[in-house]
Order: C-alpha cells, then sequence, then structure tokens
C-alpha cells in the first residue's frame, strides 16, 4: 500500500513508519518544508493552511499523527491554543483536502486521545461507548475527533486512535520518569488511583 504520514518523525510515527516500510508499504511523509524532489515526501503547512493535493492523489490510506506535545511545558493559555491549533486546524484541513480527491484513501487513521474521558478515577469502566468528559483535555478531543467529519461525511472510513500515555524509551512519559527511579527516587505516580489507559 501507498501510506501518507503526517508526524511521521514523532515518538509513534517514527516506530510506524518503519515497521510498514519493512512490510513493504511506501510511506510518504508530509513534511513543512519544501518536498524534497523524487522523496515521496508530501508538502504541508497547517498553520497557513496550504498541501499539496495532488500528492495525496491515490494514496490507499492516511495515518494523521501530528500535533503539539503535550508533555512539552506547562498550559499556560497560549500553549492550549498552541495545542488545539496544532491538532484540529491540521486535521481539518487534511480531512477538507482528502474529501475533495478525486482518489480519495480507503482509511484514515488518525490520533486522537484518552483524553475524551476526562480525568476522572473510580472504578466505572471506559470503552469506545463511553461519553466525553470534562476539562482540557477532553474538550480539545472533542473538537479534535469533529475534525474528522469531512473525510467521513466524503466515505473514507475513519478511525479516530485513542492513544494513551506512550511508553517507550526513547521519549514520551517512560523517558521522563526513567531518571527518577533510575537514580532510586521513583515511587508512585500521582495517588496511585488515578486512571492509566492501556
Amino acid at each position: 500500500l501507498t501510506v501518507a504520514m503526517s508526524g511521521e518523525s514523532g515518538l509513534v510515527g517514527g516506530a510506524l513508519a518503519p515497521f510498514l516500510a519493512t512490510g513493504g508499504h511506501a510511506v510518504r511523509p508530509l513534511v513543512r518544508r519544501a518536498a524534497a524532489p523524487g522523496s515521496g515526501e508530501i508538502a504541508w503547512d497547517p498553520a497557513r493552511g496550504t498541501i499539496d493535493a495532488a500528492a495525496l492523489e491515490g494514496c490507499d490510506a492516511v495515518v494523521h499523527l501530528a500535533g503539539e506535545n503535550i508533555g512539552a511545558g506547562r498550559w499556560t493559555p497560549a500553549r492550549k491554543a498552541a495545542i488545539r491549533e496544532s491538532r484540529v486546524a491540521s486535521t481539518r484541513l487534511l480531512c477538507e483536502t482528502l474529501a475533495r480527491c478525486a482518489r480519495p484513501p480507503r482509511v484514515l487513521v488518525a490520533a486522537s486521545a484518552v483524553g475524551w474521558y476526562g480525568a476522572s478515577g473510580g472504578d466505572d469502566a471506559r470503552d469506545e461507548t463511553a461519553p466525553a468528559g470534562s476539562g482540557f483535555l477532553s474538550e480539545l478531543t472533542r473538537a479534535w475527533e469533529a475534525a474528522l467529519e469531512p473525510a467521513r461525511a466524503a466515505g473514507i472510513r475513519v478511525v479516530a486512535l485513542r492513544i494513551g500515555v506512550v511508553l517507550a524509551a526513547r521519549g514520551g512519559a517512560l523517558a521522563k520518569m526513567l531518571p527518577a527511579f533510575r537514580a532510586g527516587a521513583g515511587g508512585p505516580i500521582g495517588n496511585g488511583r488515578q486512571w492509566m489507559s492501556w
């Protein structure tokens, strides 16, 4: 298959792209600069609302993982706005573009987050049918998933991956926690009763 992928250089994309490539699939990364000639790259600039729509024609699938890292820095009002813009605007741009393709992909797999469910605890089970929670992450995730609608309305199969905490030695939450544990200063995270998606 030919798979266009945003966020190909990120933590999840950095593992998924090589996995797909070794399986014989052609990965075409979306890049925020001019595409290198003959590289298969697809140029886009979500902040400016531009994308090379012609380069998306005929892709079998699109994997959309791009978005500002929510774990990097304090959530000031400006940072929250940047996080929201990076996810909602880029998703809307991509989905509106795919909806206009003469030969759209059969499937769009788009990152979302378990933030959908809110920051609640307790013993209530959560699955895909659970209602949205409250708070910044829940509101962000609702808007993020709503931005997928143009692709869905165009008949593209849309899969919203509600990704949880990413644990990988090269980045994500685990890389931030490991130094304390390696130094013998690790312990329970939070009160020990909070949700941890697996």
